[in-house]
């Protein structure tokens, strides 16, 4: 059961679950259908966007231009932690936001670099997201499973949180180290 806390607080919490999933799965819509497709997370803090380097010819730049509207699945399985980020994504060739980002290992990516013409980000702006935070140790899996058994109903552990970025009263402070 979603529990209502603070729109600061819910974002803190969702910095806090995806800032370590490297890779997040990024879904749009291609001619009515669901794709869905691996992106790296660059940032080491949240202020609202999240953002990814990508080619501005790749389809999903066109499937993307034909509807912004994506979302963004993060998994942690070892600490149970679920987030579901929904929001509009741009392209952006800002040069000094891509140079703050630019890590060397995307040159694997992208060899070569910041002067690779095609280059650019991918900037999603979100307007709301959900997170699962389940308690992952044997012992609460174990009591829910007892639960389970012995009830017939599920347990209820963790947190459920939906935010919505859109209404929440935030400031521009970015979350981060």
């Amino acid at each position: 059961m979603a529990q209502h806390q603070d729109p600061r607080d819910a974002t803190a919490k969702l910095w806090e679950m995806i800032k370590d999933i490297r890779v997040a799965m990024l879904t749009t819509v291609d001619h009515g259908h669901l794709r869905a497709r691996p992106m790296w997370s660059l940032q080491d803090r949240f202020n609202g966007s999240l953002c990814f380097f990508t080619r501005q010819s790749s389809a999903k730049m066109d499937e993307i231009e034909a509807n912004h509207q994506v979302n963004l699945a993060y998994a942690d399985p070892n600490r149970q932690n679920y987030v579901s980020v929904s929001g509009f994504a741009r392209l952006t060739r800002d040069e000094a936001r891509m140079k703050e980002l630019w890590r060397e290992p995307m040159r694997t990516w992208f060899p070569d670099g910041l002067d690779d013409p095609d280059l650019c980000l991918m900037e999603v702006e979100v307007e709301e997201a959900e997170y699962w935070d389940s308690p992952s140790s044997a012992m609460v899996h174990l009591y829910g499973y007892a639960k389970a058994v012995l009830t017939g109903r599920p347990p209820q552990p963790g947190d459920n949180e939906k935010v919505n970025f859109q209404h929440s009263p935030m400031d521009q402070k970015s979350w981060g180290h």
